[in-house]
């Protein structure tokens, strides 16, 4: 599946996301855009976008995307954090559908 990974995630996150081809909102120089800018960048690129801004699913009709969200809650996002996340994160990952938000996490 290909995933990408919002900007304030920690680039480590893609290398511990196993069986997944990840990208980085960084890596792709989509940093600062804006999310529904970010949103429509990604259709037909990615199946999957893994963030943990609480506020994309209150600003987007989000069950009209060719690909799901997943949101993460952590305490932080910081890999210790984030590592007690991984395998949640990658069963949802496994099974997500377009249009669809999971949450993982607090």
């Amino acid at each position: 599946m290909r995933v990408l990974l919002d900007e304030h995630l920690p680039v480590d996150l893609a290398a511990v996301l196993h069986g997944h081809q990840v990208d980085t909102v960084v890596s792709r120089a989509w940093a600062g855009v804006k999310n529904g800018d970010l949103l429509q960048r990604m259709r037909g690129e990615y199946e999957a976008l893994v963030t943990m801004d609480r506020s994309l699913e209150f600003q987007q009709n989000l069950a009209a995307l060719p690909f799901g969200i997943l949101l993460v809650g952590a305490a932080s996002n910081r890999m210790v954090d984030l590592l007690p996340l991984v395998p949640t994160i990658l069963e949802a990952l496994a099974s997500i559908r377009p249009g669809e938000i999971r949450r993982v996490g607090a």
